[in-house]
């Protein structure tokens, strides 16, 4: 599962018992990816409180397919193939439609998005591309761009957000060992209403 030590469901106690409870999905299953967290359940909370609210929060405008595949992106270009497993699978559930997810999952793997999405929204793949490979070159005329697609500053720090945690869980798992075995694939916090239910379905 992981390359360092991880307590699980049944072994939990105290705090980390009451956050796996929260985080959990069917039949107490806790994805590898929080349960690397295991040792120091704090940094669970951090982890957890970040992704439900810049993935899965009612206050996000920009659809949250798109911000989902910002984050499929980002996970391609850091080759962090758990990522891409579950959001892919998350991706196909929310857009419903075979086709168009199978294009979009295509042209990731081709590094050819500039041929499927609109301008607006492949502007911020560009710039989520940028952040992620040479974030050091960015500057405040990379703003102007997204801005010029009329994205509001709220979407453009949508867009920071959603790249930049995953960016931070790419390396979290990637650094980590943190694989697949026993997770079930594509679960996500999904009551978007309610930014303290972290329960997976």
């Amino acid at each position: 599962m992981a390359w360092i030590k991880e307590i699980t469901f049944e072994e939990a106690k105290g705090q980390l018992k009451r956050l796996y409870d929260r985080v959990k999905g069917p039949n107490n299953n806790v994805d590898n990816v929080l349960s690397i967290h295991s040792l120091r359940p704090h940094t669970l909370v951090g982890h957890m409180g970040l992704y439900k609210n810049v993935l899965h929060n009612a206050n996000n405008t920009l659809p949250k397919w798109y911000l989902e595949t910002l984050g499929v992106y980002v996970s391609f270009l850091n080759q962090c193939d758990y990522c891409v497993a579950h959001h892919s699978a998350g991706l196909k559930r929310l857009l419903a439609d075979d086709h168009k997810f199978e294009q979009i999952i295509d042209c990731i793997q081709k590094d050819t998005v500039a041929s499927y999405f609109d301008t607006k929204y492949l502007q911020g793949l560009k710039y989520a591309e940028k952040l992620t490979i040479s974030h050091h070159t960015i500057t405040e005329i990379d703003i102007d761009s997204l801005r010029d697609q009329n994205l509001t500053d709220g979407e453009i720090l949508e867009i920071n957000q959603v790249v930049s945690y995953f960016n931070y869980v790419n390396r979290t798992v990637v650094g980590l060992g943190v694989d697949t075995d026993g997770d079930i694939i594509g679960l996500s916090p999904n009551d978007s209403d309610d930014p303290d239910n972290w329960g997976h379905s």
